[in-house]
């Protein structure tokens, strides 16, 4: 009779070929459910919730009124606390907390907002040689120079929007302030929520800056 040869792997050898399926399998399984929550997360309700996006618009402004043809002005970026110098729409409690409104938040930087909409207000009134900002080439008399002391809402019993911006208009040509002034306004926040935050704050803006074209041209 002929010698009966065991298969050389044995018993041990397919329990470790079963062991090795399993794992594998095991493996698969977990790349194809990570692949599953991916997917899920880009799906309606399965990512972050939406920010709503908000912008400043620049007030209405008269054309009439003393005029400066010959000058031409500078509308420089406002300086600003950390707190005011981003994205984020501030609420200040009535403890003094300062908090950042979820859900909401301002199109670009509003430093880089105000000043934007600064310039479209000395553009549009047509009462100066030339506006610009930095970079553009222009041959300047004088910079707007502005400061955002507050631009946030007070919920401290009823709800308002607060902004103050302090002006300082600077001869480009001597380094000497002509002259400088608080710009500051106050308006009740209507409704709750993202949207009556911003559009507060947006009228407080255009209050603060009703006067500022005027003050400018009676001092350059």
């Amino acid at each position: 009779m002929d010698d009966v040869k065991e298969n050389p792997a044995g018993p041990s050898g397919v329990r470790i070929e079963e062991r090795l399926l399993t794992t594998r399998a095991k493996i698969f399984a977990l790349l194809a459910l990570g692949g599953i929550l991916a997917g899920c997360a880009a799906l309606p309700g399965g990512g972050p919730a939406p920010v709503d996006a908000f912008d400043l618009t620049a007030p209405a402004v008269s054309s009439d009124g003393r005029r400066a043809l010959r000058r031409q002005i500078l509308v420089t970026e406002p300086t600003a606390i950390k707190m005011l110098d981003g994205q984020d729409i501030v609420v200040k409690t009535s403890s003094g907390a300062i908090q950042y409104l979820g859900g909401a938040r301002w199109a670009d930087r509003l430093p880089r907002i105000v000043q934007t909409r600064m310039a479209d207000l000395y553009q549009r009134s047509g009462r100066f040689g030339g506006v610009g900002m930095p970079g553009e080439g222009l041959a300047i008399d004088y910079q707007i120079l502005a400061d955002l002391r507050a631009f946030d809402v007070r919920v401290d019993g009823q709800d308002r929007a607060e902004v103050e911006i302090f002006v300082r208009i600077l001869n480009d040509r001597n380094g000497v302030v002509r002259a400088s002034r608080t710009f500051s306004a106050s308006t009740i926040v209507n409704g709750s929520g993202g949207q009556a935050f911003a559009s507060a704050l947006d009228r407080a803006f255009g209050t603060a800056m009703t006067d500022l074209v005027d003050w400018t041209v009676s001092n350059i």
